[in-house]
């Protein structure tokens, strides 16, 4: 489920602002056999997923020759998630599987994505969680808290501060690996660390009477998983990419109907080699979005409710922690037209 990794060139750019620990991911991690659907003789529309439960999801519409039946033709590609930044960026797939936060990072580096679909928002996945002498946010005033600088669990952390009263001058910052953050919770000197699953789940392991004291579904739509198009792809496919959001409708339907959400599970779990009753766990702590969710995320407002006014807040995240130092365009990266049809 480790869907927030940045790509080297997006990660170097951490620098600016003291950051020396990055997660990285070898070639050989990255690409893995394409899921592809023929409907047609054309080249298909190539789209990059990873693992994460909004996007795990897609494979129910795989298996289930929904793209078929839809008439489109297309390829999804397995990948890492810092693969298919990579691969994104360098054009070797037309659509990518990203959180509107990293498809800033990813704009800002020249490679551009629009996002047309929201799959989902964090639910709870996100979490702060602290030693059993910290009982909340407010507590964790003067206290060190592990973290990796500059990625969406940051985000979550300074968001948290802000709610009660705090920044990030009021406590110390240790910069750490995310897949580290479990193992360095343990360390006497650290009161706190925010993280995401699975590894928060580790993290509450290894430390007795661990809690979780704030999470995503504190702050519901501060970090969305989308689907983002190169412009050129949009350009030419948008006949094509309407078909493929009337398909995620009908996955969305598929998990939610209790007649087949076991059904569901058991693809999606299989996908990624997880126990079911595990996955499901996991998916409860994504908050799904049909297609009329998303008539609602992509009315342009500045509350989190909106994709646009979640991009606004991480833009302004992202200049103030140096991530990138020119604000962006968000308008331009999203797209409503698609949903509102």
């Amino acid at each position: 489920m480790n869907r927030r990794l940045f790509t080297f060139a997006v990660l170097s750019s951490f620098m600016l602002f003291g950051c020396d620990n990055t997660a990285t991911v070898s070639a050989s991690e990255g690409e893995a056999a394409p899921e592809k659907v023929t409907a047609s003789n054309d080249d298909p529309i190539s789209i990059g997923y990873s693992d994460w439960p909004g996007w795990v999801a897609w494979q129910i519409a795989i298996d289930k020759g929904w793209f078929d039946e839809a008439g489109v033709n297309v390829e999804f590609k397995w990948f890492d998630y810092s693969a298919s930044l990579s691969a994104f960026a360098s054009s070797q797939l037309d659509a990518i599987s990203v959180t509107n936060g990293d498809n800033l990072v990813n704009a800002a580096s020249g490679s551009e994505g629009i996002i047309i679909l929201v799959n989902d928002y964090s639910a709870g996945n996100d979490q702060i969680i602290a030693k059993p002498s910290v009982t909340s946010i407010a507590d964790l005033k003067g206290k060190s808290i592990g973290v990796e600088k500059g990625l969406v669990d940051h985000l979550l952390l300074n968001s948290a501060l802000a709610d009660n009263g705090l920044t990030e001058a009021d406590v110390t910052l240790v910069n750490a690996t995310t897949n580290e953050l479990p193992q360095v919770f343990t360390n006497d000197s650290i009161d706190a660390v925010s993280i995401w699953q699975p590894n928060a789940n580790q993290a509450l392991k290894n430390v007795p009477s661990a809690k979780a004291i704030y999470t995503s579904a504190d702050k519901p739509g501060l970090i969305y998983d989308t689907l983002a198009v190169s412009p050129a792809s949009l350009s030419a496919h948008k006949a094509e990419y309407a078909k493929i959001i009337q398909v995620w409708g009908k996955v969305v339907n598929y998990i939610n109907d209790p007649a087949t959400r076991d059904d569901a599970i058991s693809i999606m779990s299989n996908k990624v080699n997880v126990p079911a009753d595990q996955y499901s766990a996991f998916l409860n702590g994504t908050k799904l979005m049909s297609l009329e969710d998303n008539e609602k995320i992509f009315a342009k407002s500045d509350e989190l409710s909106s994709i646009y006014g979640s991009s606004y807040h991480v833009n302004q995240f992202n200049i103030d922690n140096k991530v990138y130092d020119q604000t962006l365009d968000i308008d331009k990266l999203i797209y409503p037209d698609l949903i509102n049809q």
